[in-house]
């Protein structure tokens, strides 16, 4: 439907290969970790994919839906490093490039979202 350019397609790419990567640590750390990263890997690669699916949506309420969709899954993903920080399971200093991605990804994704419901709003 709407193409917002490889520049959100790409990001959100580059950075489920970080959190498979991440996760990959997370899982030598035993059960606590592996049960976390899960959930992160779940919630971090499914951003990219739902931006994948909306750019072939089949209409702007599909487009839009997808993107909501990408919207909630970086917003888990934010949680969820935020809680392997404050429950001190990786050190701040080794996420906060990924928490900052994660932050501006949402922030991006929301605006996306936005965009095309003031657009159908507007008949657009």
């Amino acid at each position: 439907m709407m193409n917002f350019g490889v520049d959100i397609t790409e990001r959100s790419f580059a950075f489920a290969v970080r959190i498979v990567n991440l996760c990959r640590v997370l899982e030598r750390q035993g059960n606590v970790s592996r049960t976390l990263a899960n959930q992160l890997l779940r919630s971090g690669t499914s951003i990219g994919a739902n931006i994948e699916e909306a750019q072939a949506g089949q209409s702007k309420a599909d487009f839009t839906a997808k993107m909501s969709i990408s919207r909630k899954e970086a917003r888990e993903t934010l949680y969820w490093l935020r809680l392997l920080v404050e429950s001190e399971t990786i050190p701040e200093s080794r996420l906060t490039e990924l928490i900052k991605e994660a932050d501006e990804l949402v922030r991006i994704l929301t605006s996306i979202v936005k965009t095309a419901q003031t657009g159908k709003k507007n008949g657009k």
